[in-house]
């Protein structure tokens, strides 16, 4: 999975301020009244000079990794939100106008059974893929349990497969079937490849196949999780996150607890590399959890999640760098939770998701901001 969630953000959440609630508050109809004051109030004045505009997309639940389509008129996000029938994760879609409050629920687009993630749309915009645990039970896995050592964990749940569904939430499609996780899955900007992690060779590595899953090839190779990847803008390149254990130590505990099917991502940097996985290198040297990363328009920069600044490893923050590690620049600062940035295929808007404007709960909601250089 590609995501921080639980004790994790409710870390963020507990150990920052929060300032009042400025936005306009959305309509009943679910719409919202989107006018120049609100989406200003949402950005910090000379702290965030890349967003000329802030609109907030959903209000209420755990909402996050949303994804355009090609033609950047709509979203595909995964939510855990009660209202919306999600005890855990499951994928909706929604208008990129479109605003979502109490009463109003989007579309969901996955089965509702088991727990999904990692939600994409394929070239045509009629169809996505998602990964789900649904063919290993239709209840949400179990979540791992507190562990005395303090340490935070991820679950890889081994029932994770890859599925092609169209909009009305019909699957049409399974495209992994190997035992083992199976999930995190991007489309290519050219539409002819995805990417994945799997366990299938005993670690978490990275795959690419072809649009219809064929021609599987493995492109990351050492020790660690390899995960979160997305395609330049032209497809040539790769960008993920990835763990590398070093010390006797360090190895031994990542082996002990993927044989758990948990692993820890609390120490995580940015690679890049090309489609086939040549000319591997590493971008971030930062320390903690740098993560979610994303290609900027120009193919040149990346933006991505970090904690680095932090010695407690909270707030995260959204920062841009030069592909060759050079030029870290800050983005947000809003002394919380900013993760999952993804620019429109324009290169016009980002969208990512933010603690920001949550009234002061434990919301993670989706927003969109107009993009500036």
């Amino acid at each position: 999975m590609r995501r921080l969630t639980g004790l994790l953000i409710l870390l963020v959440l507990w150990s920052c301020k929060q300032g009042p609630d400025t936005s306009t508050p959305p309509q009943k109809d679910g719409t919202a009244s989107a006018t120049s004051k609100q989406a200003k109030s949402l950005i910090l004045p000379g702290e965030e000079k890349h967003f000329k505009s802030l609109r907030q997309l959903t209000f209420g639940g755990d909402n996050a990794e949303a994804y355009w389509s090609f033609d950047d008129k709509k979203l595909v996000f995964q939510a855990t939100n009660p209202d919306w029938n999600a005890p855990c994760d499951q994928i909706f879609v929604t208008g990129v106008d479109q605003t979502w409050a109490k009463p109003k629920v989007p579309p969901m687009v996955s089965t509702g059974k088991g727990r999904t993630t990692c939600s994409y749309f394929l070239p045509g915009d009629t169809t996505i893929l998602y990964a789900s645990t649904h063919l290993g039970a239709d209840t949400c896995p179990p979540v791992p349990a507190r562990r005395t050592d303090g340490k935070y964990v991820w679950p890889i749940y081994a029932s994770y497969d890859i599925f092609v569904a169209d909009l009305n939430g019909h699957i049409i499609k399974q495209l992994t079937n190997t035992p083992g996780y199976d999930a995190e899955a991007t489309v290519s900007p050219k539409g002819d490849k995805i990417v994945f992690t799997s366990m299938r060779t005993g670690d978490l590595e990275l795959f690419t196949m072809d649009i219809d899953g064929s021609n599987v090839k493995q492109i990351t190779h050492e020790l660690g999780y390899d995960g979160g990847a997305f395609f330049s803008p032209d497809g040539s390149q790769i960008v993920f996150r990835a763990s590398r254990p070093k010390t006797p130590e360090e190895r031994k505990e990542y082996k002990e607890l993927l044989k758990q099917g948990l692993v820890t991502p609390t120490q995580m940097e940015v690679f890049v590399c090309n489609v086939d996985g040549s000319n591997m290198r590493q971008v971030t040297h930062l320390g903690k959890a740098n993560w979610a990363p994303f290609f900027h328009p120009s193919g040149k920069k990346i933006i991505f999640a970090s904690n680095h600044e932090y010695e407690r490893g909270f707030p995260f923050n959204l920062y841009l760098i030069n592909v060759d590690g050079t030029g870290l620049e800050k983005i947000t600062a809003s002394g919380m939770f900013d993760a999952f940035p993804v620019f429109s295929n324009d290169g016009k808007y980002l969208v990512f998701s933010s603690n920001r404007n949550n009234g002061g709960g434990h919301d993670t909601n989706l927003f969109i901001a107009e993009w500036k250089e």
